[in-house]
């Protein structure tokens, strides 16, 4: 028996390193799952009871596929919002372009597979939000951009559960650190040796695997979480709990 059988869970970003994981794990805990990416092709290899491709950013095309989702199998038990992206690394890449694609694609995308479905939860009196931000929105350390707006998701989760919470609504976020995912390619294509000099500065010794951040997802979207909402946990290998190589070098 799974923490969430038969339960119906719409997972974002599904084709991607962590969104892969968390098919798997979610589905490893019994759940059914509604697994969307912006395009067809980059789902077939994804294994999953649903798949939808959208837009994330179209609020329009959101709307028609979460219609779709609830016509097949009914309002989702939990969503996932995993979707996102970044680039500009520093201010100095963060034009105008630049800031509205980040903030549309991490943020309000986020927003448009959720705002339609409050009401709905509301109605039925139960939901769970899992929203995937991360390190940058709890400290600076890189990605402008991208860090506003997923300090923006860490606001938005709290005001669903301060708000929706008496209608049996959570929501909660997560903050993973460095993940050893495709998105690492492009630094590593540069600097094949960067992920070992970013491990010595994580506690644990390492940067975070994939299924370690699905797993923190299943936890909070699963009734074993049931007394928690408005949280934000990071998974991040002891990032955000202190620096020791600092601490060296002051000692």
């Amino acid at each position: 028996m799974g923490v969430l059988d038969g339960q119906w869970v719409v997972i974002t970003g599904a084709a991607g390193g962590i969104g892969g994981a968390m098919v798997q794990a979610f589905r490893n805990a019994g759940a059914r799952v509604v697994a969307c990416d912006r395009a067809a092709q980059a789902l077939e290899a994804v294994d999953a009871e649903r798949k939808e491709a959208f837009e994330l950013t179209d609020s329009d095309a959101c709307k028609a596929a979460l219609e779709r989702i609830e016509c097949a199998v009914g309002v989702p038990d939990a969503v996932v919002s995993n979707a996102g992206y970044t680039r500009a690394e520093t201010f100095d890449q963060v034009d105008d372009e630049v800031w509205a694609n980040e903030i549309a694609i991490n943020l309000t995308g986020a927003r448009n597979v959720t705002a339609p479905l409050l009401p709905k939860m509301r109605l039925r009196g139960r939901g769970v939000f899992v929203f995937i931000s991360s390190v940058n929105a709890l400290a600076h350390f890189g990605n402008p951009a991208y860090s506003a707006a997923k300090a923006g998701l860490v606001a938005y989760a709290r005001a669903i559960a301060t708000e929706y919470g008496r209608h049996g609504v959570r929501a909660n976020t997560l903050c993973p650190g460095s993940v050893r995912t495709a998105s690492w390619d492009h630094r590593l294509a540069r600097d094949p040796g960067v992920i070992d000099r970013v491990s010595r500065l994580y506690p644990l010794g390492r940067i975070v695997e994939p299924i370690e951040v699905a797993n923190a997802a299943v936890f909070l979207a699963s009734p074993l979480s049931s007394g928690i909402t408005g949280v934000t946990l990071p998974v991040d290998a002891g990032l955000t709990a202190g620096n020791l190589p600092f601490i060296e070098q002051i000692t």
